[in-house]
């Protein structure tokens, strides 16, 4: 059978939320990996906003800064933690929600207890799509596991 398994990290104050989880992969020998849940907290974060219907792929972008709730995580590292596509959910002291694409510039504020889950037979890469104008997934049977 095909090997599962997952990761758990916790990310303290002041750690990147964005950049720990691609290192995370990258430290584990990992091809691929996948966010199952993510629960925490962060002072900042870079977010891009499905706007454009153009196809230029020039969404705008926003930083925020302020005390936000993670409500949501999800999203594929691939390329042995060189790539990721990550959107996220925050909520503010309101609780009112925004989300968005998961630029980077994301600072934890207490906490961000991540959990990804990996699967040894899929393999994730991120090719060009013109429709798009955007790097797009795209998931392969691992070498080993291709049938002969």
């Amino acid at each position: 059978s095909i090997f599962q398994d997952c990761v758990a990290v916790r990310l303290k104050p002041g750690e990147l939320l964005r950049e720990s989880l691609m290192q995370l992969v990258k430290e584990q020998g990992l091809s691929s990996a996948f966010v199952i849940s993510c629960v925490g907290s962060l002072t900042q974060a870079r977010l891009r906003y499905a706007t454009s219907s153009d196809g230029s792929g020039t969404n705008p972008s926003e930083v925020l800064q302020r005390h936000m709730e993670i409500v949501s995580l999800v999203g594929t590292i691939s390329q042995g933690g060189q790539s990721c596509h990550l959107h996220i959910c925050l909520s503010d002291e309101h609780g009112r929600a925004i989300g968005g694409h998961l630029l980077g510039d994301d600072i934890v504020y207490t906490t961000a207890e991540v959990v990804l889950g990996c699967h040894a037979g899929l393999v994730f890469t991120r090719e060009p799509d013109p429709a798009t104008a955007f790097d797009e997934l795209v998931v392969t049977a691992a070498p080993a596991l291709k049938p002969k």
